[in-house]
């Protein structure tokens, strides 16, 4: 019987071969070798590693091949020998794509010959399943070869190979390199058993009386491709060979460790099989991570592969005359099957580490210990044990770290090394102990960690003197690193455990050893900059103060060292404030000024000029304190007094030495204004009046100009003597303004010709502008002056004049011809004429259009006079509604009119009476009757302005004063009562209200007006077709 990935293999004596798959219950298979059973005997199964290939061997020496999934097994005719055993390639075939073939495999016959044979599955007409079989080497004592296993090495780069074999007596070993190997497979180890045939190889002999013996080898990851053994074990007659696989070894002898391990005894025994001086011969074997399992005729036995002690016996429940046949084993899934004649049982092993570990511990190899130790309690007590013999070796460190991971009481262990005078093994203790303590036991950890800072700083403080008084005996060099390495493990230390020390205590303990670098470098990792602050500037080193203050977020800070660092250390100072943009400039204003009144080099910059210059351009600042405060470091003079000005034209000393003036003048140019109001942020009042006791007249200019008092910086300019500066300002007032711009550059002509008397200048002076002429400066000119020195001047002004005039004269005369071309454009628009049909009809009531006076429009839409004028009143706006109506009660005043007949032809000029009819809406002429007719004629006159001004214009009324002669216009024209005045008056009149009411077509101004309105107002809206 054979098992390996989960496929088990029987052979029956009926010549039956049995398949199962063990991950699938369904999956059993009956496949028989069709020969008689007196011909053919099964003798052994053999199955590889991946459960593909099976090789059935006879004590005829009969061979049959089966590769799974196949009906039927094949004879392997050029197999003419009993097989006690094969070695696969166990990497090949778990790794190897081709699954067909079993690539190299070594063959042990009975004859002691090793063969070396390639099968493949795969249908080929003119091949077998036997690529080759061929004789590689034979044993001297010719002895069955009862075990054989081979393994190639390095497992991802194999370049040699190593062989075992087994007698029942004996064990070879064969080291060598490989012929090759390739994916089809091919002769490998012809050249390696060539190299024994001169030579022996690594033999061991165990002589006993029995005829057979096993090979096994452990994995324990066998299921990888490039896994190795570990263990190797011969079950021989004398006990059991076992040791361990070493293929880093340079001999021939790969087997460490081995030793032989006797049989036990037992009371009595029913097997066969003969007995060796130790014991009980087992029938099979087969080997575990941990044990050997030996199975006999009525049991099954486990011994420790650590300790060789019995750790495992189970009775067989055997039926009578059942014969136990032997144990196989299934490496890649680590299954275990002990079969007989009739049966199978599945060993199951289950938990075989678990008393490794005590193994191990009692052989000191306390890594191994640990490793198999699966309980909190299990690892503490390796932990002690091992604690306590490094602690007797004198491996102190060790023992710390050990003792600081087991349950040994604390005072125990200090105690230990104290007495040692271990310290630093101690000090190792302590940090291993306060890395494993809980961080809700806050007082074992202060008091650690602050135990452990008393250590730290002793041992700095030992190095020290040690390095002071450089003794001979001493490595300087050594002592030094050491203590560098020391201290960096304290400053690690303080970062790490910064919550676990209380600082007040760690002060002390650090003043207390003189510790200054360690004194400031705890301060800054529990963030106490002002202590380290307040040592810097004591110790006058300011660039370490800024660095602090630059390394931290708190902005308070700032503002309580800026006096005392911008006092010491101004660039330095501006150079941490431009590097903090979340600063207030506000806040920085007393250091600022602190710097102003310190003397300063003229060649160095001032740093409160650059400082504000960034905070107002780059960073945006508006604050009229920032403004005021650069302006005043730009004005500042230390060299100049100047008396403080009364008025805007107090004398200023131009003699006094000044500090450029360029500088501020930039400022005052570019400084930033408000976009609200366009003035500059900054006080122009306040700006004047110091650059007014600075003596900086031309700074006080430009104020003037950006006060927009032009008179006044003109004034000073020129009282300085500067006249391209007062030129610049007499054009800055704006363009609309030219009286007061004449004004200024008057100004600045007098000072040319009263001050400097220069003719000549004046007379150029006139070129810079076009506001001033000849005759503007003559006044200014002495009585006496002689008239050569302008007289150029003065005929050209005349000729100026004179060509002005001629073209003012030809202005006048195109402005009478156009005046007089549209008065005739005019006449000619009231005698046009339009032909009209005689069939024609109003475009509003649609009744013919000659029955009565009639308009026309250009668009060709006409209206009756009446009709035009209720079609005006709708879309005229409400200031010409009023214009109608003014018109309307002007002209039939007092006197009745006469109702058109619209349905009866009048012959014009001609009138009927009609009785009188009021000028005002039906609805205001009706009297109120009762309350609630007086509520519903009030709501119904609570109409827009628009709406009770249409109501009031009366269309047939309108249309008879439109229509009538004058003379019949009542209360105005009539018989001899009219005058020329009254007539003129009564046209004039009427011209207007025809003006008003015919200026466009009502249809096509409606069309444009009415472009917004409903097309079904309201109340119109059909409801009959609603669902």
């Amino acid at each position: 019987m054979a098992v390996c990935s989960d496929v088990l293999v029987m052979g029956l004596s009926n010549n039956l071969l049995v398949l199962l798959e063990l991950s699938r219950d369904d999956q059993i298979f009956q496949i028989p070798i069709t020969r008689k059973t007196t011909d053919f005997t099964i003798h052994k199964v053999f199955l590889d590693p991946s459960g593909r290939h099976i090789l059935v061997t006879s004590t005829q020496g009969e061979n049959w091949y089966l590769y799974r999934g196949w009906k039927k097994a094949r004879q392997l005719k050029g197999f003419k020998m009993i097989i006690e055993s094969v070695a696969w390639n166990k990497s090949a075939l778990l790794g190897s794509s081709n699954q067909t073939s079993t690539r190299e495999i070594l063959i042990g016959g009975r004859n002691g010959t090793i063969y070396e044979a390639v099968l493949d599955a795969q249908e080929d007409f003119f091949k077998s399943q036997e690529r080759y079989l061929q004789s590689v080497f034979t044993l001297p004592e010719r002895q069955p070869v009862t075990g054989l296993k081979f393994q190639f090495f390095p497992a991802k780069d194999p370049r040699r190979a190593l062989v075992i074999a087994t007698t029942p007596s004996r064990i070879y070993q064969f080291v060598g390199v490989p012929d090759r190997r390739s994916d089809d497979g091919g002769r490998v180890f012809s050249s390696l058993f060539t190299h024994y045939n001169d030579i022996a190889p690594k033999i061991l002999e165990l002589p006993g009386n029995i005829d057979y013996s096993e090979l096994h080898t452990f994995s324990p990851d066998a299921d990888q491709v490039y896994s190795l053994p570990k263990t190797v074990a011969w079950m021989t007659a004398q006990g059991i060979y076992h040791g361990a696989l070493n293929f880093d070894s340079t001999t021939e002898d790969l087997i460490d460790g081995a030793q032989l391990l006797p049989y036990p005894t037992f009371p009595t025994t029913s097997s066969p099989r003969n007995v060796s001086e130790a014991g009980t011969v087992p029938i099979s074997m087969a080997l575990t991570e941990f044990h050997f399992v030996l199975v006999y005729q009525d049991r099954v036995v486990g011994l420790s592969t650590l300790n060789d002690q019995l750790t495992y016996e189970d009775i067989l429940p055997l039926k009578p005359n059942e014969e136990v046949k032997g144990i196989t084993a299934d490496p890649v899934r680590k299954t275990y099957w002990v079969y007989t004649d009739l049966s199978m049982y599945e060993l199951g092993i289950q938990n075989e580490d678990r008393d490794v570990w005590s193994i191990y511990l009692e052989r000191g190899k306390f890594d191994l210990a640990l490793q198999y130790a699966k309980t909190a309690k299990q690892r503490d007590v390796v932990m002690a044990a091992q604690a306590q013999a490094f602690f007797t070796e004198g491996r102190y460190f060790q023992a710390a770290q050990s003792y600081s991971q087991c349950s040994v009481s604390f005072e125990e262990v200090t105690l230990k090394f104290i007495d040692a005078d271990e310290r630093d093994a101690l000090r190792s203790y302590l940090i291993s102990r306060l890395e494993r303590t809980k961080r809700t036991d806050l007082s074992q950890r202060t008091m650690l960690a602050t135990w452990l800072v008393e250590f730290y700083l002793s041992k700095c403080n030992e190095l020290d003197d040690l390095v002071a008084s450089g003794s001979v005996s001493q490595d300087v060099a050594n002592l030094q690193a050491e203590r560098t390495i020391l201290e960096d493990d304290l400053r690690h230390f303080l970062e790490t455990y910064k919550t676990n020390l209380e600082p007040t205590v760690i002060y002390e303990l650090i003043e207390g050893h003189g510790r200054t670098d360690m004194y400031l470098h705890y301060a800054m990792v529990i963030g106490d900059f002002v202590r380290v602050i307040e040592y810097r500037i004591m110790v006058e080193e300011w660039t370490k103060a800024l660095d602090v203050i630059s390394r931290q977020s708190d902005l308070e800070l700032y503002y309580r060292f800026a006096p005392t660092l911008m006092r010491q250390a101004p660039k330095e100072t501006v150079d941490a404030w431009l590097r903090q943009r979340a600063l207030d400039p506000l806040r920085l204003v007393p250091a600022l000024l602190r710097l102003h009144h310190l003397p300063r080099d003229p060649l160095s910059p001032n740093q409160a000029i650059r400082y504000l210059n960034n905070v107002i351009f780059d960073q945006g600042n508006t604050s009229p304190t920032i403004h005021n405060l650069i302006i005043t470091f730009y004005a500042a003079s230390p060299m100049l007094s100047v008396p403080l000005a009364s008025t805007v034209t107090s004398t200023i000393d131009t003699s006094l030495s000044s500090e450029d003036d360029g500088p501020l003048l930039r400022f005052l140019s570019s400084a930033p204004s408000d976009p609200m109001t366009g003035r500059p942020y900054y006080d122009l009042d306040y700006a004047l009046r110091l650059c007014k006791q600075t003596g900086r007249v031309q700074p006080c200019v430009h104020i003037y100009a950006k006060m927009g008092l032009w008179e006044s910086s003109v004034d000073l300019a020129l009282e300085k003597g500067d006249l391209e500066l007062a030129k610049i300002n007499a054009d800055m007032p704006p363009e609309e303004d030219r009286p007061l711009r004449k004004r200024l550059w008057l100004k600045i002509a007098q000072y040319v010709v009263q001050e400097k008397q220069d003719i000549k200048m004046a007379m150029r002076f006139l070129e810079d502008t076009d506001l001033l002429k000849i005759e503007d400066i003559l006044p200014f000119f002495p009585d006496f002056v002689v008239i050569d020195d302008f007289k150029e001047e003065i005929c050209t002004a005349l000729e100026g004049y004179s060509a002005h005039i001629d073209m003012l004269k030809s202005e006048m005369d195109e402005a009478t011809r156009n005046a007089e071309a549209t008065k005739k454009d005019i006449e000619a628009l009231q005698r046009r004429f339009i032909t009209i049909d005689a069939g024609e009809k109003c475009s509003s009531c649609h009744l013919p259009l000659l029955t009565r006076q009639f308009y026309v429009f250009p668009c060709q839409h006409t209206f009756h006079t009446d009709c035009l004028i209720g079609q005006a009143k709708e879309c005229l706006p409400a200031s010409a509604l009023r214009k109608i109506l003014a018109l309307q009660t002007e002209l039939v005043k007092g006197t009745p009119y006469t109702v058109l007949d619209r349905n009866a032809a009048v012959p014009p000029g001609s009138r009927q009476p009609t009785n009188q009819r009021t000028l005002l809406s039906a609805n205001f002429g009706i009297p109120l009757q009762n309350g609630a007719r007086a509520a519903n004629s009030l709501g119904r006159n609570l109409l827009s302005a628009g709406d009770r001004l249409r109501d009031l214009i009366v269309p047939d009324a309108l249309a008879s004063v439109v229509t009538a002669p004058v003379a019949w216009i009542p209360g105005i024209g009539g018989g001899k009562r009219n005058t020329e005045n009254e007539e003129k008056k009564a046209e004039r009149l009427r011209r207007e209200l025809e003006d008003v009411l015919a200026g466009s077509c009502p249809l096509c101004e409606g069309v444009v007006g009415g472009i917004d309105k409903p097309f079904v107002k309201e109340g119109e809206l059909d409801t009959s077709w609603a669902l």
